[in-house]
């Protein structure tokens, strides 16, 4: 595993995660048991995810619970820059987002910004606007809820966002986003602004509503920094703060961090039944031992194995997944069965995906904000 210094913004996460020191970096709290049985007391269930720790941070989220419990309007907001596909780590925040909205009724903002990689990497706005209608298709395959959701895209809903944008824009000094992003001088202004524009969906609600209400963001720890600028911001303009519930990174197969969104490692939503077993079988980093020998006597680290930690992600059921955790530490369970497990729970859920999103074409514009 890698002990490189841990770096973690919302375009680059690498080294060793350590999820206690960015709650204390981020000025965000954990989600108590007393949070977590008051989402569970309004959803009706648990979630595995809550479970397991694997969504474990918020900011604001007792005011939204307060607001839901009294049954006033909250809305659900959370997004994707397109520059490539989707892959699985993309989707852990909107199945969660999926969730809740099918289980405390939400609205739902989905917002593709797609000039962020045009403004921060190399990708051109064709091969942006490309990926946009591919993803687009992804989004719809989640099945939220067509009724409660809205997909806005920057550069098509521009007319929409700018007013709001221009208001953040005036608030919002260079120093403050050098500071949060760490932008440089000779950063292109384009990035600096891009930051206002993602504080428009948390506020798109009380207009569309007609009265303050509040946002619930659900999203990977590495992007709660753009919605501190949002906080920040909102009592200014007259708006609720936003809320967040944030998760943990799906880990990257071979090594600490976030899975990357490009190279031989990644498996795609598109990737088939083939792909993903030939890419976990060589890359998932194995906590067993050397030998065949040394593993059934001495056992396994399912703490340190990438393959349990994806189990943790994507298998549902609590007992079985204990019993795998068990049989794998006794030595029982060897790595690469281990390794073919993850791949019998990962390849049905793509698969299902793939079809969806078959299914989706020609109903995008059915979710597009009008």
């Amino acid at each position: 595993m890698s002990s490189e210094k841990m770096v973690v913004t919302p375009w680059e996460v690498s080294g060793a995660l350590d999820y206690d020191k960015l709650v204390k970096e981020f000025g965000v709290s954990r989600i108590d048991e007393k949070l977590h049985k008051r989402i569970v007391k309004l959803a009706g269930e648990d979630h595995p995810w809550l479970r397991r720790g694997i969504f474990f941070a918020h900011t604001n989220l007792d005011k939204v619970l307060d607001a839901i419990e009294k049954g006033e309007p909250v809305w659900l907001y959370t997004g994707r820059a397109p520059s490539g596909p989707v892959h699985l780590g993309h989707v852990v925040p909107w199945l969660f987002t999926k969730w809740l909205q099918d289980r405390l009724g939400l609205r739902l903002l989905f917002q593709v910004p797609d000039e962020e990689k045009y403004l921060f990497k190399d990708t051109t706005l064709e091969e942006a606007k490309q990926w946009t209608e591919d993803n687009l298709l992804d989004i719809v395959a989640m099945g939220f809820d067509p009724e409660r959701t809205k997909i806005i895209v920057d550069t098509k809903h521009a007319d929409l966002m700018y007013s709001l944008a221009v208001q953040v824009a005036k608030r919002t000094t260079a120093s403050q986003a050098k500071a949060l992003f760490g932008l440089k001088p000779e950063d292109n202004v384009g990035k600096y602004f891009y930051s206002c524009m993602q504080s428009v969906p948390c506020f798109l609600p009380t207009e569309l509503e007609g009265k303050p209400t509040p946002t619930l963001i659900p999203c990977a720890i590495d992007q709660d920094v753009h919605f501190r600028l949002t906080r920040d911001v909102a009592p200014k303009l007259g708006y609720p703060k936003p809320s967040t519930i944030l998760c943990r990174f799906l880990p990257a197969l071979s090594s600490d961090g976030k899975m990357s969104s490009s190279g031989e490692q990644v498996i795609a939503m598109s990737d088939d039944a083939k792909a993903v077993r030939k890419k976990i079988m060589k890359y998932a980093f194995s906590g067993g031992k050397d030998t065949v020998e040394e593993h059934r006597k001495h056992g396994g680290d399912p703490d340190a194995d990438v393959a349990y930690q994806w189990l943790t992600f994507f298998e549902p059921d609590d007992a079985k997944l204990a019993d795998v955790r068990r049989r794998y530490e006794r030595g029982d369970l060897l790595s690469g069965e281990l390794k073919q497990l993850l791949v019998d729970a990962i390849v049905p859920f793509i698969e299902e995906h793939q079809r969806r999103k078959s299914d989706a074409r020609g109903k995008t514009h059915q979710y597009l904000i009008r």
